[in-house]
């Protein structure tokens, strides 16, 4: 039991790598984000009882909607009751990813809309991506923005593309007649830490059921495979199809969690 919980801010990124490393994966996310290319935009929140650190989350001010990512991984719940409110240090509105407890404490002070469970799949076995072949993919750049626009925009009109993610190098897709009609990128990718986190991947729906999906995804993991040790992305539970695809390429199901928007109660 935690009793004397209490909230503070965090920028000690030493500290804060260690608690995320517990579990590399669950916190994938947040390792990632430790980099000095998402560092200025976030923001930590450490709950503590007494000197030991009980967990850490993190709040990204994205231009669009702050996104936090609240996720506890240890076995032993946080005791919900004793933990003070996080209102002071979030703002009005966000979305959030959440692992259970932590929805169950910010609904003290937020509306939830949920958008359903979601989970984390890591790269536990890398053999098939290896082995894949993926000569018909190529490295995109932002020249190639206004293609990407377009495709998003036939086949993935609910994606969060950030185009400065572009800058990482690891976008990568194959073209038909000019056309992108596959991509794979990346939403997080740090080589200082070694991760990776999997995002924006799609493919036109006129091109589907070819193994486009597969063959970006494998060329994308097969490329960081150079520069990081830890791989993942994060699905929707319904998403059966995409899940497949993943663990064909030696993902697994590593922890699950909700998607929200948060509305602070008047």
């Amino acid at each position: 039991m935690y009793s004397d919980t209490e909230i503070r801010v965090i920028r000690d990124r030493q500290i804060i790598e260690i608690f995320l490393r517990e579990n590399t994966f669950i916190h994938l996310y947040s390792l990632g984000d430790l980099d000095d290319f998402f560092w200025p935009d976030t923001q930590w929140i450490a709950l503590q009882s007494g000197n030991k650190i009980i967990s850490v989350i993190m709040l990204y001010n994205d231009t669009r909607m702050p996104v936090l990512l609240a996720h506890n991984h240890r076995k032993t719940p946080l005791e919900i009751k004793n933990t003070p409110l996080l209102g002071s240090l979030l703002p009005t509105k966000l979305n959030a990813h959440v692992s259970v407890d932590f929805r169950d404490l910010l609904k003290r002070e937020y509306h939830l809309t949920t958008s359903g469970l979601h989970y984390k799949m890591g790269l536990i076995d890398p053999t098939f991506v290896h082995n894949r072949e993926t000569g018909d993919v190529k490295k995109l750049n932002s020249e190639d923005r206004e293609e990407l626009r377009w495709l998003y925009q036939e086949s993935y009109p609910d994606n969060w593309f950030n185009e400065r993610m572009l800058q990482t190098g690891h976008y990568y897709g194959i073209k038909i007649n000019r056309r992108i009609v596959s991509v794979a990128g990346v939403h997080v990718f740090s080589e200082k830490y070694r991760v990776a986190a999997l995002g924006n991947i799609t493919t036109h729906p006129a091109y589907r059921n070819r193994g486009f999906a597969e063959e970006v995804t494998a060329h994308l993991c097969q490329q960081l495979f150079n520069r990081v040790d830890h791989i993942g992305l994060n699905v929707h539970s319904n998403n059966r199809s995409a899940i497949r695809c993943y663990q064909k390429l030696g993902f697994e199901i590593v922890g699950h969690y909700e998607e929200c928007s948060l509305k602070r109660m008047d």
